[in-house]
């Protein structure tokens, strides 16, 4: 079993500010990656725990799926910062963490006394990350509010595949933003340990969720500047599209000539190789109505959407079946890679979360820690941290600068 110390980021300390869910989906990578990650809520709690729908922890309390999904293994306190006692405790925490991590809405940090320019004074070494929905350089829409759809949204991603004549699909993929996000701001604190290691100063890494929507749609602006709209749109470019099975649908990606003729045969119809209407990609996106569904979906018409997605998959065609959850929890692959996982900390067993796609093979994987109960662990931290005495942590709770 592979202990805390073995795992790749043992001694990175993280304090982190943060709510809801793309600054905690980043701090959680980090934990589970070996990080000590203590998560600053204040005394309501992350408006995550909030979210519906909700479980009991515990503690007996209930607590949203949006907060599941972003928090397990950390160390959870509860601060006050409206308080000067309260940011007070925060400032004395700065210089025993590596990295100091807020996603406020713009200006909160400033307000609040826990803005880049007051930590880098107070803890020169530690690092700075920000997240927010438009970064901190001046973007005309720097103090617009934003939730992940506004992120996909001005990024282009609504756009990308809409079929003409009909709005756009809100939120289709899930929170891509808020984990585009994630992802864009773990690299940022990786990069930015490792220039610390150098200079010896924390630095500012600054996450716009609006710019890692955009990165999500990278061929939107690129395929338009090239003027082939129709590409990024995913049209004239073969056979892009699902088909349906005897139950459920199966998806298949034929864009190139050599999967076309092994298209073609595996479902059936190999005089589609000389057929005048099918010549080129553009013939094959023209025509996957009124040719090619019609005979593929004969040849699936008594195959479950896994055997017909696996037959095509044999063939050397890119084909998988489209799963809803319950086929994703079912289905082996992720059962061997380890990548669902009964949540820790919880009154049940029965809740799942993503595992991490981050492998490290040969090395004994370990589960998801618990998810931390709000407050759990403000006495340990100011005792162990700041050497706080029982009777001051007492009273700090017994005036609301805390939470025991």
């Amino acid at each position: 079993m592979t202990t805390p110390e073995d795992r790749p980021l043992a001694g990175v300390r993280i304090l982190a500010l943060e709510q809801m869910l793309a600054l905690p989906v980043a701090t959680q990578i980090l934990a589970r990656l070996g990080a000590d990650v203590v998560k600053i809520e204040p005394p309501g709690g992350d408006g995550g725990r909030a979210s519906r729908p909700t479980v009991a922890d515990r503690s007996g309390a209930q607590v949203g799926a949006t907060f599941i999904r972003g928090n397990a293994g950390k160390r959870s306190i509860v601060v006050d910062l409206k308080q000067p006692e309260g940011v007070a405790l925060v400032h004395a925490l700065l210089p025993r963490f590596d990295v100091f991590a807020e996603n406020l809405r713009p200006g909160v940090a400033r307000r609040l006394g826990v803005d880049q320019e007051t930590v880098a004074s107070i803890s020169p070494s530690t690092l700075y990350l920000s997240v927010s929905g438009f970064g901190n350089s001046g973007s005309p829409y720097a103090a617009w509010p934003a939730f992940a759809a506004v992120g996909e949204a001005i990024a282009g991603l609504y756009e990308l595949r809409r079929p003409e004549g009909e709005l756009p699909r809100v939120g289709a993929g899930g929170a891509i933003g808020d984990l585009a996000t994630a992802l864009y701001a773990t690299i940022g604190i990786l990069a930015g340990l490792r220039q610390r290691e150098r200079t010896g100063i924390g630095g500012y890494v600054d996450i716009a969720m609006a710019d890692a929507a955009l990165a999500m749609n990278d061929m939107g602006p690129n395929l338009w500047s090239m003027n082939a709209p129709d590409v990024a749109k995913g049209r004239n470019i073969g056979v892009l599209t699902a088909f349906a099975a005897k139950e459920g649908h199966f998806v298949v990606s034929v864009i190139r000539e050599h999967l076309w003729k092994r298209f073609a045969e595996t479902v059936g119809h190999p005089e589609w190789l000389t057929d005048e209407r099918l010549r080129t990609r553009a013939d094959w996106s023209a025509r996957v109505d009124d040719v090619i569904r019609p005979g593929v979906e004969a040849w699936a018409a008594d195959k479950s959407k896994q055997e017909a997605a696996s037959l095509l998959a044999a063939a050397g065609v890119p084909a998988a079946p489209s799963n809803e959850a319950a086929d994703v929890a079912a289905d082996p692959h992720y059962a061997t890679r380890s990548m669902l996982h009964p949540v820790q900390g919880l009154a049940t067993d029965d809740v799942l979360v993503v595992g991490d796609p981050v492998k490290f093979l040969g090395t004994a994987e370990p589960a998801p820690g618990p998810l931390p109960v709000l407050g759990e662990h403000t006495g340990q931290i100011l005792r162990d941290e700041l050497g706080l005495a029982p009777e001051e942590i007492e009273r700090l709770a017994e005036t609301g600068v805390v939470t025991c």
